[in-house]
């Protein structure tokens, strides 16, 4: 059985109001540098979003983590920051900022599959 590795998470929180500073956890992205590993999983529970604040603008909030994504996986359609290397996207990604999407501190842990702890984190802290 292999051994367990280092990895990097933040939580993906969507913040309608930056000067209410109140946020929504919609989702994750995990980075480990053995693995190979730079990827996020989100959700955007239009429901739940609604309720929080009734005037949000879905597709935007939508194009904001689609392009979050394209960054995430390197994909050039994300424009130059996707053609880092992971740990580099993974740092941008994770850069403190003042808009709607922001992310927590980074957070260390051990793991055996990165995919998998993605999911179980994914399920942990935003489902």
């Amino acid at each position: 059985m292999p051994g367990k590795e280092l990895f990097e998470y933040a939580v993906i929180r969507w913040v309608p109001r930056v000067e209410r500073e109140e946020f929504v956890n919609i989702g994750v992205v995990l980075y480990s540098r053995s693995q190979r590993f730079l990827d996020m999983k989100y959700i955007l529970p239009a429901e739940k979003l609604g309720a929080f604040y009734p005037s949000y603008d879905a597709s935007e909030l939508a194009a904001c983590l689609a392009a979050f994504h394209l960054i995430c996986m390197g994909d050039r359609a994300g424009g130059p920051i996707a053609a880092l290397p992971p740990a580099e996207r993974f740092r941008w990604l994770t850069a403190k900022r003042s808009t709607v999407i922001q992310l927590s501190a980074v957070h260390p842990g051990l793991c055996v599959d990165a995919r998998n702890k993605l999911d179980d984190l994914f399920d942990a802290l935003v489902l």
